[in-house]
């Protein structure tokens, strides 16, 4: 049932549909397990989006055997978008589940090429005070998992 639920979820996936030639992209790198393309509503210019080509909905389901091609990926085409846009630095960001802001769900990781004066912002930090730092710390350590 599991397997046919996401071989229906793959089936309506915009970036499946990608993969599989039903949809057009401006594809910058492509091998046997990743695929990664201009995103169409870019952040800055350059903006690409690195997927799995196999479905995977988010981070929490990408099995160990893709995370290394991915990253590698990753890796490849944030150089090449250096060298390309001559961009100061990028980010690389994953949003996982539609409170983070997660629209398709289907992996894949930003990479978005920074510039001097972009205005882009980055995340507001708050300052936590040790008892409840470390009360969180705990909570965390003792929810992980063994491999």
């Amino acid at each position: 049932p599991f397997r046919a639920l996401q071989n229906h979820m793959a089936s309506e996936c915009a970036f499946c549909k990608i993969v599989q030639g039903e949809l057009p992209a401006h594809k910058v790198f492509e091998d046997a397990q990743t695929l990664a393309f201009l995103d169409l509503n870019p952040i800055t210019p350059g903006h690409v989006l690195v997927i799995p080509k196999e479905h995977h909905e988010w981070l929490l389901d990408l099995p160990i055997q893709i995370q290394g091609p991915l990253l590698e990926t990753v890796q490849r085409v944030a150089r090449a978008i250096l060298k390309a846009t001559n961009a100061q630095g990028f980010n690389v960001g994953m949003n996982n589940g539609r409170v983070a802001g997660q629209i398709v769900f289907h992996a894949h990781f930003h990479i978005i090429p920074r510039y001097a004066g972009d205005r882009l912002t980055h995340w507001p930090g708050h300052s936590g005070d040790e008892r409840s730092l470390k009360d969180l710390c705990e909570k965390i350590a003792a929810a992980m998992e063994k491999r």
